[in-house]
């Protein structure tokens, strides 16, 4: 059973209570992740982060096809950290901490992400070829959507 991790940080220019409230919203979620993964929720962000806190979505990670994803918010500590795992979707396992710490300037933001592949040996081969570029791809795109929201960040 191999388990993958992705693994990136963004520094921010805004305060640690504006990066928490936009990343903590289960809502913004949409506006930081490709159109053409025609993301949607189902339900589940009508109210502030808290552990235990299930979201349910739609997305069309490969050829168009629609797939349910079902994560819940397991941990949560205000303006520090938080993590969502997936109960039902498209990896065998997704376990994602979400890391903010006050810096000179802004904020930075830490993702790490460990995921399982599906399908065993065949997801395995698959993963270097399309998962794992995907995923590159999806956080390459909400690293430049944030600084198109917030701006870039300049080293103090």
């Amino acid at each position: 059973m191999k388990i993958y991790t992705l693994h990136t940080k963004q520094n921010l220019p805004i305060s640690l209570d504006e990066a928490w409230a936009f990343l903590s919203d289960p809502k913004n979620l949409k506006t930081i992740t490709p159109d053409y993964m025609g993301f949607k929720t189902l339900s589940g962000d009508d109210r502030p982060m808290f552990p235990g806190q299930i979201i349910q979505y739609i997305v069309t990670p490969v050829l168009g096809i629609p797939m349910k994803w079902v994560t819940e918010i397991t941990h949560v500590v205000d303006k520090k950290y938080f993590v969502d795992e997936q109960r039902f979707g498209p990896y065998a396992l997704w376990h994602h901490k979400h890391f903010l710490k006050e810096i000179p300037g802004g904020v930075e933001m830490e993702d790490i992400v460990d995921y399982k592949v599906p399908m065993g040996f065949i997801g395995q081969l698959l993963h270097p070829f399309l998962v794992k570029p995907k995923l590159k791809e999806i956080f390459d795109y909400r690293h430049k959507k944030l600084v198109e929201l917030f701006g870039e960040y300049k080293t103090q």
